[in-house]
């Protein structure tokens, strides 16, 4: 492990903390779903006809431009209004962790989730499917702010990283099993689309049992006052009764942050930067791997290549298996290897990636008209090869890292930050890929390479390593020993 001036803390993986881990971990499945979910519906004929009729007419005309066939902005805002309704409610999140804890944030966003699930399924009018979005969107919002910190806050120093990756592990699933689902829904007419919204309750059900089930964080309980319950809490998701040291850690690290009143005012200090501007770029740089514009519309970017409907929704499930099992590979290595060199790696592999199906699109797919099978094929296993190297990396990272390194006082009010970043730059994406697309055609490819250019340098020279740092101890064993952000900190 790095860091020899760590007390190791001791702990057990007991059955009760597996499970609290997760159930937990359940929020990732309901963003994870969502994320797939709607790029299946939104190809689906029955869903246009009923909600996007002049979409089914350019869809229908064989000679439509292959770049331009799903660009609609009504379209595009059923995917992305879900992305602003999380970016604004994660500040409520935010407080809701702080005043009620994190144990309660999650209940609500299941809550909010069974809400969105039941709207969108019934939804009889634009006005209907677009509010059973937004319901979803807050319960994305409250759920991805209080699961990666509740997480991180509940792990072993030792295995902090491979714990809050249960999150993205647990997206991943989410996504794969959203393309199996509209796979099986696609032939369901005219209903199919109804299904595939519905079942997102199932998740949300789950995560609403655990969240009676699950611990409050001890972290939470101390920060509120209630030492004693923390420090039970402590012991029972240590397995250990010996958590002295660990308590007194949690204990400074609450007094510490009970002299901040205004956790967003303190984040604005120049000493609160470094995490901060790590915490956003991770976020920002997450999405500008393209990773979501692949995903989203894996299904209408192998249709333009020239699969067929359902062959596309097949090759989707290809690469949600693909992202599943990479994001075991950082589960194992995290801990390890560390969180730099996995951000780095894939950086290289992204790159190349990334500019190959540029390049094989921009030689050889015209407007009209579809690729050979072979080359179609190529197209698939680039992308697997960029979805593989994105889901050990940049995936997970991108919510561990800033799940870990702001201190106590400003850690929900940090995430928020994060997490809204994200929530942007996802709606910034979702409401202009397929505009971008239809405009840029193969470009955009390339237009993505240049940010994990850009990415991997701002990782080389400002990223520190976390990996083994105790949650409470950044500040001093970080912060205050890397070359550019130690002249921000007091």
């Amino acid at each position: 492990m790095a860091g020899t001036n760590n007390p190791e803390f001791k702990s057990k993986i007991t059955v009760y903390v597996l499970a609290c881990w997760i159930l937990a971990a359940f929020g990732g499945l309901m963003f994870g779903y969502d994320i797939g979910i709607s790029g299946g519906v939104t190809a689906m004929d029955d869903f246009l006809i009923k909600f996007f009729p002049a979409v089914h007419e350019r869809k229908l005309h064989a000679v439509e431009d292959n770049y331009c066939k799903y660009d609609d902005q009504y379209l595009q805002l059923f995917t992305s209004s879900l992305y602003l309704a999380a970016l604004v409610s994660s500040f409520g999140a935010s407080k809701a962790c702080n005043i009620l804890g994190r144990k309660p944030t999650i209940l609500i966003a299941s809550a909010f989730f069974l809400a969105g699930a039941a709207m969108s399924a019934a939804a009889e009018y634009k006005w209907m499917l677009i509010l059973g979005r937004i319901l979803f969107g807050i319960g994305v919002g409250f759920g991805n702010e209080a699961v990666p910190v509740f997480l991180s806050e509940i792990a072993p120093v030792q295995h902090r990283g491979a714990v809050n990756i249960l999150f993205q592990l647990f997206i991943t699933i989410g996504i794969l099993i959203a393309s199996l689902v509209n796979y099986a829904t696609s032939t369901v007419h005219p209903y199919g689309w109804r299904l595939s919204l519905a079942l997102a309750g199932a998740p949300a059900t789950v995560l609403f049992v655990g969240s009676l089930i699950i611990t409050e964080t001890p972290t939470s309980l101390v920060e509120r006052g209630n030492d004693k319950e923390g420090k039970a809490a402590l012991k029972k998701i240590r397995g250990v009764d010996s958590v002295d040291d660990e308590y007194e850690q949690i204990k400074m690290a609450c007094e510490q942050a009970k002299q901040v009143k205004h956790p967003f005012k303190k984040l604005m200090k120049r000493s609160s930067m470094p995490p901060l501007i790590i915490g956003i770029m991770l976020q920002v740089f997450q999405q500008f791997t393209g990773i979501n514009a692949i995903m989203f519309y894996a299904p209408v970017l192998f249709q333009t290549v020239g699969f067929k409907n359902d062959a596309s929704l097949l090759s989707a499930v290809i690469t949600g298996i693909v992202n599943v099992g990479s994001t075991f590979v950082s589960i194992y290595a995290v801990d390890k290897v560390g969180r730099r060199k996995l951000l780095l790696q894939a950086c290289v592999q992204m790159f190349i990636a990334q500019a190959a199906i540029g390049g094989i699109l921009l030689v050889q797919l015209k407007p009209t008209g579809s690729l050979d099978k072979g080359l179609a094929a190529v197209v698939v296993v680039l992308v697997c090869l960029f979805v593989m190297s994105f889901a050990w990396s940049w995936g997970p990272l991108g919510w561990l890292i800033p799940s870990e390194t702001f201190p106590l006082e400003t850690r929900t009010a940090g995430f928020a930050f994060a997490v809204s970043s994200n929530m942007l730059c996802t709606f910034f994406i979702a409401q202009a890929f397929l505009s971008m697309m239809c405009n840029m055609k193969a470009f955009i490819f390339f237009f993505f390479s240049a940010w994990i250019l850009v990415m991997g340098l701002f990782v080389v020279f400002l990223v520190p390593e976390t990996k083994g740092v105790p949650i409470d101890n950044m500040v001093e064993r970080v912060w205050k020993q890397h070359p550019v952000w130690k002249k921000f900190i007091d």
